[in-house]
């Protein structure tokens, strides 16, 4: 389920909205210049090869990338594998990862193929959490203060747009602000 929640950024528990509409969704990010949108979603996404799954949406990346300004299109992916022993480590090191407040250089592009994650988008005195799962695209603009949850079991597709190979490199504030705010499995968990 698609899910956006604005609260408070000096108070999570402060929840402003929360709503799962698309159009509601679409027209609170548009006002602060984030671009949301659907793509029809391909059945059983994870059990095709990147490089075919790519080529299925040919057209929609051909549309998003008229200009030709996303030099870089690749597909992220990461799936529970409970017969691993060591998954939980890796899966603990890749959610770690981009759990704190940072920022890029460039414009944040991202369309779930399948699965979910959240956005967590520090907007002056709102934070906004973007719950995306198969089928949503989000564009956050270059310098958003933001950070990102895949939950505690990771399991996603997304399709990342770059302008250069090192786009996605965060540059972190130090900020420790995600701490007090509900992870993507405590935000799912209230719905």
């Amino acid at each position: 389920m698609t899910l956006l929640q604005v609260m408070a950024a000096d108070n999570a528990a402060d929840v402003r909205v929360r709503t799962t509409d698309d159009a509601v969704i679409g027209t609170e990010l548009a006002k602060h210049g984030i671009t949301f949108g659907r793509w029809p979603v391909v059945d059983n996404a994870a059990a095709i090869a990147s490089d075919e799954l790519l080529a299925h949406y040919t057209d929609q990346v051909a549309e998003l990338n008229e200009s030709g300004r996303y030099q870089h299109i690749d597909i992220a992916r990461i799936h529970p594998d409970d017969a691993d022993p060591e998954w939980p480590k890796v899966a603990e090191g890749a959610r770690a990862k981009f759990l704190d407040e940072h920022r890029h250089a460039e414009d944040e592009v991202r369309y779930f193929a399948a699965g979910r994650g959240c956005f967590y988008l520090h907007l002056g005195q709102e934070v906004l959490a973007v719950v995306c799962e198969g089928g949503d695209l989000l564009s956050v603009p270059a310098g958003t203060l933001h950070w990102f949850d895949m939950g505690s079991r990771p399991d996603f597709i997304a399709i990342r747009f770059f302008e250069e190979a090192d786009g996605w490199v965060g540059d972190f504030t130090g900020d420790r602000i995600s701490a007090g705010f509900p992870t993507l499995d405590e935000l799912l968990a209230t719905s």
